[in-house]
């Protein structure tokens, strides 16, 4: 056990200062102090400490070698302040669907950071039978290639929400293929069908190598198991230097405009990251087991 002491938390834009207890890699306790405890302590006071980010990248499956995927997991990910990375394997057909997420998993063995699969598919395969499939193997995450959003109208609602019950792993677009003049229109459909329908889904599309919001993580069942510093999480979070300039400001900014004053990232309790050195142990990721989706209720 030790004590992070004087850690200033970020969130909401918002700076808390407060200690927190460690035991085991996890958040024993977030208190104001532990000053009657006889620990090891570490002072946080010069930075600013943040959540470890997660991220949702698409070119990960393309990647054939170990040092093509090194590469990009130093420069988009640890680098970057992630430790999590969300993508997907295209599927074609209900009989891949098993085969291609096991060689994904086996392509990522090498990782050094967590990894969450979904799986894209096109319309057609909204089917009871596919989603119990998906719900059997704990995808909590089915992209849709929305190329014809008209064909949404065909398909039995009903039966299919009865089918994701009760992991409920929500159905989120992709709309890549469509004209830009046609963006807003695809998705005011999607959207319109999904909420008359009470469908677990995500109304917009989820951009690429930009951090997950807390809605959408806990949607995909990730929230508060990553991305998160609350009592019970894992030890994962992200120190920046602090300044005046970047006192009033929130993890997204911090993610996109301060990557420079990113000083130490730490992964379920070990420094993965320190100034411009990347610690780099191939298989120290793992595969993020999901319980269920929007399982944690938020009130945000």
């Amino acid at each position: 056990m030790y004590i992070i002491e004087n850690a200033n938390l970020l969130k909401d834009k918002q700076l808390k200062t407060c200690s927190l207890l460690i035991s085991k890699n996890r958040i024993d306790k977030i208190d104001s102090h532990f000053s009657h405890y006889q620990l090891i302590k570490m002072n946080a006071g010069p930075y600013i400490m943040t959540p470890t980010y997660v991220l949702f990248n698409s070119t990960i499956p393309q990647m054939k070698s170990f040092q093509e995927l090194k590469k990009c997991l130093i420069e988009e990910f640890l680098m970057k302040g992630c430790t999590t990375l969300f993508t997907y394997v295209n599927v074609s057909y209900e009989n891949e669907l098993t085969s291609k997420i096991t060689a994904l998993k086996t392509g990522l063995l090498s990782s050094t950071i967590d990894y969450l699969i979904g799986v894209r598919i096109p319309i057609r395969l909204i089917t009871q039978s596919f989603i119990r499939k998906c719900k059997k193997e704990k995808i909590s995450a089915i992209f849709v290639d929305l190329q014809n959003v008209h064909e949404l109208e065909k398909i039995p609602w009903g039966w299919i929400r009865e089918a994701m019950f009760p992991f409920n792993s929500p159905l989120i677009p992709i709309i890549s293929s469509v004209q830009k003049k046609e963006v807003k229109s695809v998705l005011s459909k999607w959207n319109s069908i999904m909420k008359r329908e009470s469908i677990p889904a995500l109304y917009e599309e989820i951009e690429e190598n930009h951090p997950l919001t807390i809605p959408v993580l806990n949607k995909i069942g990730l929230y508060p198991q990553k991305a998160s510093l609350m009592s019970g999480t894992e030890v994962s979070y992200n120190l920046y230097s602090k300044t005046n300039e970047i006192m009033n400001i929130d993890e997204l900014n911090l993610f996109h405009y301060h990557s420079d004053r990113l000083m130490v990232t730490v992964h379920k309790g070990t420094v993965v990251r320190a100034g411009e050195n990347v610690i780099f142990k191939p298989g120290n990721g793992e595969f993020v087991r999901v319980r269920t989706p929007s399982f944690f209720s938020l009130s945000i």
